[in-house]
């Protein structure tokens, strides 16, 4: 069980750390630019991520859809899916583009971005906007690929596209090699045609290798019955998914009220927990396919066990964290901008926030089963619990005496506290489930 885990999240946890480590190469190479590009990059984060977002709802469902049928032996209709939620990935895209061109102002203004960040802003968005379909796509084709039980090949893709990314982002930002100096819409563009290569990638395994893209789906014939399925999961999924990114701009909105520099720092600080998260993430993604298949074949005990496993895993590794990043947080700080306003809010949340990844990992475990067994609305609903009534209202109350201090300790008291939550909850849905065979059986005909 956990040589199977491993086996599945190793890859892409290195997958993982390429993709990082381009977004750490975005902040470091722009915070050279000096305070305000940074400060201008840490908001477009929250937009970002939020069309990651969306990405991620659909590449979830063809996940979650793919690995039941998979563990079904159902082929063909696998490869009905993958087809068409390729199709629905690229609409998506296009809606993304139109919708982002026409709100880039008021979006950015409601953050808290003025007249000095704003020009800057609409620098990197203008050209990110023009991607959008390549954000959705990668997460579509990565996410299938893995349902199938190939962790490999959507590693090396992101290898791959983060090793584009890098070697684009100094020349494209400062104008080396005979290239045009291009600032923050370089880093945009070293973004987007690295988007683009993981998609030519990820499809050419999908059509080549695995079989699951067929010319003959490419129609309006059983579009619907793909679509109903993919959207079953991608819309609750993609709202759950949605609801961190519009957290982060009401966060970044608070934070904002203190400096251009807080939120610089702010935004290092998330740059360097994302490293941390690499782990998390890989667990969740490998044990998301790994809980779909053998919940497909009705071997509800080893879902179970895979669940506990990944639970004592994820307290153990964010203690560990929790020491390092106290530890190394004012050096690692200071290498992306030495004012010390930015290292002293990125210092203060590293050395608060880190104590609570473990229940953060808690959490991911059950938005990953719930979602994998066809249950999204579970996740969503815990999800929306934690980030809007619990967590938003106190960061704001705490902020009011305590600043940024007091936004940085309501983050870690909601990991730790929905953490418990979530854990008590999967555990009692599982025991349901595996007491209950015909209920298994219903929910798996129905999905």
């Amino acid at each position: 069980m956990g040589a199977h885990l491993r086996s599945l999240a190793i890859p892409m946890g290195i997958g993982f750390v390429a993709m990082n480590s381009y977004a750490i190469a975005d902040t470091y190479f722009v915070g050279q630019l000096g305070t305000l590009p940074l400060a201008a990059m840490g908001f477009t984060f929250p937009v970002a991520f939020a069309m990651i977002s969306v990405g991620l709802g659909v590449g979830i469902a063809t996940s979650s859809v793919v690995a039941r049928l998979l563990g079904a032996g159902s082929r063909e209709t696998v490869q009905r899916i993958v087809t068409h939620a390729i199709i629905l990935g690229f609409v998506l895209g296009v809606m993304l583009l139109a919708i982002g061109l026409g709100t880039m102002e008021p979006m950015f203004r409601s953050l808290g971005a003025d007249e000095r960040t704003l020009p800057l802003i609409g620098q990197y968005m203008r050209v990110y906007y023009f991607g959008s379909a390549f954000v959705i796509l990668p997460m579509v084709g990565n996410f299938a690929i893995r349902a199938t039980g190939n962790a490999l090949a959507p590693s090396l893709i992101m290898v791959f596209a983060a090793l584009t990314n890098i070697i684009l982002d100094p020349l494209l930002i400062f104008g080396l090699l005979g290239f045009p100096r291009l600032e923050l819409a370089g880093a945009a563009i070293a973004t987007v045609v690295s988007n683009v290569a993981t998609v030519v990638a990820s499809m050419a395994v999908l059509y080549y290798r695995e079989r699951l893209i067929l010319p003959r789906y490419l129609s309006l014939e059983g579009l619907w019955d793909s679509w109903s399925r993919l959207l079953h999961v991608a819309i609750p999924a993609t709202i759950t998914n949605l609801f961190v990114p519009i957290i982060i701009a009401f966060i970044t909105a608070l934070v904002a009220g203190f400096g251009p520099e807080a939120v610089a720092g702010f935004g290092v600080a998330s740059r360097l927990e994302s490293v941390v998260w690499i782990v998390i993430f890989a667990l969740q993604s490998s044990l998301a396919p790994f809980v779909g298949q053998n919940y497909g074949a009705f071997l509800m005990d080893r879902v179970r066990q895979a669940t506990d496993l990944s639970n004592k895993f994820f307290l153990a590794y964010g203690l560990v964290m929790a020491a390092v990043l106290f530890l190394v947080a004012q050096p690692v700080a200071s290498i992306f901008d030495d004012n010390p306003l930015v290292v002293s809010a990125a210092v203060s949340y590293l050395r608060i926030v880190p104590i609570s990844y473990g229940a953060f990992g808690l959490m991911m475990v059950t938005v990953a089963c719930f979602n994998a067994l066809g249950r999204p609305k579970s996740a969503t609903l815990l999800t929306f619990v934690k980030l809007f009534v619990v967590y938003l209202p106190m960061a704001w109350l705490l902020s009011i005496p305590f600043g940024l201090t007091g936004i940085f300790v309501a983050t870690g008291i909601a990991h730790i506290l929905f953490g418990v939550v979530s854990m008590i909850w999967l555990r009692s849905f599982l025991r349901d489930l595996e007491g209950g065979s015909a209920t298994v059986a219903s929910a798996h005909a129905g999905n």
